[in-house]
């Protein structure tokens, strides 16, 4: 038996798999990437001659599968927000990019440096790797597929939603900064200047505009386009979706911006060119298809990296760091942070508890250690591993039953008049 026709053969079952489980595990407090993680461990565990899941012997492998996930996932999350991008009724959201996340990646840092004992690039590094939320992991808990009504979306799926949509971008100024001090503590350079400068001004700028200026230029294209035969909306190929996500990627990464900023900027912008047509489901529908397909793979490796011994480096301050983060910092400062923007405290909390941590932190870190040596390097990975399981077994348990009250609380809630006209 050749190892290629195992690969077909098991790819072939989790591709099955993760078309009967969504379904199956519905209404059950058990989440799809628990299942897969659990099988990718049993199947690395076996005689089956599979080759090693490790991400630090394969950093530029590792780092190119979890940055074709993360954005094919943005694309999906930014077509299927109703939700118009204007400021106030972003107000969440805003509120934990400004501050529950930088207060996140502080609290981890120096628990990095305080607790575990990592120098401060690492202790950065590990801060800023695991401070944004999974737009991959954390399907449960966002919004649905795209309607006609602005309004249709409670503030708890929308909130989580465009979180994580845009904090995978907005995270990379604090990798960049990491990076810029690990270089530095070998050079001894001033880098504190060109980082804010070009790291966090000019990234972020050319992420924003060059996602605006794809995702209208494309919505030109697919629904306003003089020439019907370009009017590609008409022909509802989904696999546009693809070209639009690997565009404004591409062109904006070519351009030094930020592209996963861009990605999710220019899905707002298809989007918003003719917000109510039937072309978005088409367009979301194939980015979800190929992001679960994604999604499966890459849980796969990670139970296998596991039983590889991904774990072993793990010490016990890391660990603390690691669970203080789930339990403690995240659902704190995400908290506080919300303190006067819509929903109900019930909702902030919700949205506080279940900032699910994921895929994007295993691109940082593959991203980072291809640009700077940094001590350690072993223990943030073995830490951002541990996190990443927790986050998915704790909040995959917790996520349908919580939701199911908050649902049944938010039908409540509701006048006589909603409900009639839900």
């Amino acid at each position: 038996m050749q190892l290629s026709d195992l690969l077909f053969a098991l790819f072939g079952v989790g591709a099955l798999l993760a078309g009967i489980l969504p379904r199956v595990l519905e209404r059950r407090p058990l989440s799809m990437p628990i299942v897969f993680l659990a099988l990718g461990m049993v199947l690395f565990a076996l005689p089956l001659g599979l080759p090693r899941a490790d991400p630090l012997a394969h950093p530029l492998l590792t780092q190119h599968l979890t940055e074709v996930c993360v954005i094919v996932a943005l694309m999906g999350a930014g077509l299927k927000i109703d939700r118009p991008l204007k400021g106030r009724r972003w107000n969440s959201t805003w509120r934990l990019l400004i501050i529950a996340m930088p207060v996140t990646i502080g609290a981890v840092a120096w628990l990095g440096w305080w607790w575990a004992g990592l120098v401060p690039a690492s202790a950065l590094l590990l801060g800023a790797a695991l401070a944004p939320t999974d737009p991959v992991l954390a399907a449960d808990v966002q919004v649905g597929e795209p309607t006609d009504e602005e309004d249709s979306e409670d503030e708890v799926r929308f909130a989580l939603t465009s979180e994580a949509g845009l904090n995978d971008g907005l995270a990379f100024p604090f990798v960049y900064a990491a990076i810029a001090l690990a270089t530095a503590a070998v050079t001894h350079e001033s880098w504190f200047g060109e980082w804010a400068l070009k790291d966090v001004l000019y990234k972020v700028v050319i992420g924003v505009g060059g996602g605006l200026l794809v995702g209208r230029l494309l919505g030109q294209l697919f629904f306003r386009a003089r020439n019907r035969n370009l009017r590609l909306a008409h022909h509802s190929e989904g696999f546009l979706a693809l070209a639009a996500t690997f565009l404004a990627y591409g062109l904006v990464e070519v351009a030094g911006g930020y592209g996963f900023l861009a990605v999710f900027i220019a899905a707002r912008g298809i989007r918003s060119a003719q917000r109510s047509h039937d072309y978005h489901q088409v367009l979301h529908d194939f980015a979800e298809q190929i992001e679960r397909l994604l999604t499966v793979l890459l849980l796969l490796l990670l139970g296998g990296a596991v039983v590889d011994g991904l774990l072993s480096a793990l010490t016990w301050p890391a660990a603390l760091i690691g669970l203080a983060l789930i339990l403690v910092v995240r659902p704190i400062s995400g908290f506080l942070s919300l303190q006067g923007a819509p929903g109900r405290t019930s909702e902030h909390w919700v949205i506080a508890i279940f900032g699910i941590r994921g895929i994007g932190s295993f691109y940082y870190l593959a991203y980072a250690m291809s640009h700077a040596t940094f001590p350690a390097l072993d223990v943030i990975w073995a830490t951002v591993g541990f996190v990443v399981i927790v986050s998915v077994v704790l909040h995959g348990v917790a996520v349908t039953p919580v939701m199911r009250l908050l649902d049944r609380s938010n039908e409540r809630s509701r006048t006589p008049e909603e409900r009639h006209a839900q």
